[in-house]
C-alpha cells in the first residue's frame, strides 16, 4: 500500500542554525545546511508526504514513545546550548493517524510503544534542525520518535525499525522518509575548550573509527557494520547509545540490506563529534 521512499543518517548539530547568524561563526555550516536541503529535495522529488525522525534528543527511560500531535508550533531554546539555539520558531503539521499506526506495529512486534497525539509534547533540536531546512515550506508532516533510550536494547529499536517500515508498506496509504537524527562518535569537547574544537574531533581514535564506518558503508559490508554497532555504540559514545541508528537498520534489513549508500554531505568534525549526511538506497 504504501511507501519507504528515502532513509538517510543526518546530523543536526545546534552550530547549523549558529552558521545563519551573524557573527564569527556565520556560515560555518553550509555544507551540512546544503545536505539537508538536498535530502528536502529528494523527499519532495518523491512524493514523501510525513517525515519520521528518530530523534537521539528525546530521552526516554521506559518503553519506546512516539509524538503524533496534529500540530507543533512554537519558539524553541535549546536546554542543552542556549547559546546556540534560541528563540526558534517553528510550525509543522503532524500526523497522529501514522504515528497511531507505526506504534501499533512496534508493539505487535514485541516492542512496546506508545503513540501521543493528544499531547502537550514539544519537539527536540533532533527533530527541529533538520526540519528548519528540509522541511521550510512545511511541505511535509512530521512524526518524530524516541531515540534517546537509557535502559533499552539496540535490538529492540532494530525490530522497531523492522515495524516502522512493514506498517508503512503494509497499512499506510502514502509515501514516508525516515531520518536516523544523529552523530557518529558523540564525545563532546571538554568544558572550557570546546571554542578550540568547533572543527575538530576530541580524539583520532574517535575519527578513525568513524572513517572506518563510513568506509565500511562505501563497501556495503553490512554485516560487518550491524555486528560492530553496539560495541561502536558504547566506545565511541554515539549519540542516544546510536538507537537512532539501530531504527534506521532495522528498516533497511540489518545485516540483510544489499543496498548502497550516498554521502550527500561528507563526514565532518563538529565540536568533537562526528557528523555526516547520508542517504540509503531503499
Amino acid at each position: 500500500m504504501g511507501k519507504l521512499a528515502l532513509a538517510a543518517k543526518i546530523t543536526h548539530v545546534p552550530s547549523m542554525y549558529l552558521s545563519e547568524l551573524d557573527g564569527p561563526h556565520k556560515g560555518c555550516r553550509d555544507a551540512a545546511i546544503a545536505g539537508h536541503r538536498e535530502i528536502g529535495r529528494r523527499c519532495r522529488d518523491l512524493g514523501v508526504d510525513t517525515i519520521v525522525v528518530f530523534d537521539t534528543h528525546w530521552l526516554v527511560n521506559s518503553g519506546y514513545h512516539i509524538n503524533c500531535a496534529v500540530r507543533f508550533e512554537g519558539v524553541y531554546t535549546s536546554n542543552e546550548l542556549p547559546h546556540f539555539i534560541r528563540n526558534l520558531p517553528y510550525a509543522y503539521d503532524g500526523n497522529p493517524a501514522l504515528g497511531q499506526l507505526l506504534a501499533r506495529s512496534a508493539t505487535a512486534a514485541g516492542v512496546n510503544t506508545r503513540a501521543h497525539s493528544e499531547t502537550s509534547l514539544t519537539l527536540e533540536y533532533g527533530t527541529l534542525v533538520p526540519m528548519r531546512y528540509m522541511n521550510e515550506d512545511r511541505r511535509f508532516k512530521v512524526v518524530s520518535v524516541s531515540s534517546l533510550c537509557t535502559v533499552h536494547d539496540l535490538k529492540d529499536s532494530a525490530t522497531l525499525g523492522h515495524a516502522v517500515r512493514r506498517a508503512i508498506e503494509e497499512e499506510y496509504d502514502g509515501t514516508v522518509a525516515i531520518l536516523a537524527s544523529g552523530s557518529l562518535s558523540h564525545r563532546f569537547a571538554q568544558n572550557g575548550v570546546s571554542e578550540q574544537y568547533l572543527h575538530k574531533m576530541w580524539d583520532p581514535f574517535l575519527e578513525q573509527v568513524d572513517l572506518r564506518v563510513v568506509d565500511l558503508w562505501q563497501r556495503g559490508e553490512w554485516a560487518t557494520f550491524t555486528a560492530m554497532l553496539p560495541m561502536y555504540a558504547e566506545k565511541c559514545w554515539g549519540e542516544g547509545y546510536m538507537h537512532d541508528t539501530a531504527m534506521l537498520f532495522g528498516a533497511l534489513g540489518w545485516d540483510r540490506y544489499e543496498g548502497s549508500v550516498d554521502i550527500v554531505t561528507p563526514y565532518f568534525a563538529s565540536s568533537g563529534t562526528g557528523q555526516i549526511n547520508a542517504v540509503f538506497s531503499v
